[in-house]
């Protein structure tokens, strides 16, 4: 587990009864060096899938061959799921599919609401 550095904070409070003492608060430290976020692409996930296969193959533990990718097991089950018996060609077409369905939903849903409107207006509800 990473550790945090506190700062201990003193500050002086007042009770209700009006009696007044030194409270001590502690604050974590934000972390000005903290590692950003990786996004894979799907043909580098593909490529991590089957070094991971090809560990577990030489007698590795699923766990220690997904430590050795360099990512946690329920990323590594998670990608499993969606790309795991995919190539990297199949991969690639996926995503862009999936990026024009998303495109395609988006106007419909433009086309949907004219349409609502135009159908408002014509009745003469507006």
């Amino acid at each position: 587990m990473k550790s945090c550095s506190t700062t201990n904070i003193t500050r002086a409070c007042t009770s209700e009864t009006g009696t007044r003492r030194n409270v001590t608060f502690r604050r974590r430290r934000s972390q000005s060096r903290a590692k950003p976020r990786k996004r894979h692409k799907p043909e580098e996930i593909v490529a991590k899938l089957r070094q991971v296969d090809v560990l577990v193959s030489q007698g590795q533990s699923v766990a220690e061959a997904v430590r050795s990718i360099g990512v946690t097991e329920v990323t590594y089950y998670r990608w499993r799921q969606e790309f795991g018996g995919l190539k990297s060609d199949q991969v690639k077409r996926l995503k862009d599919l999936e990026t024009e369905n998303t495109r395609l939903r988006r106007a419909i849903a433009d086309l949907t609401l004219d349409k609502l409107i135009l159908q408002e207006a014509a009745r003469g509800n507006f």
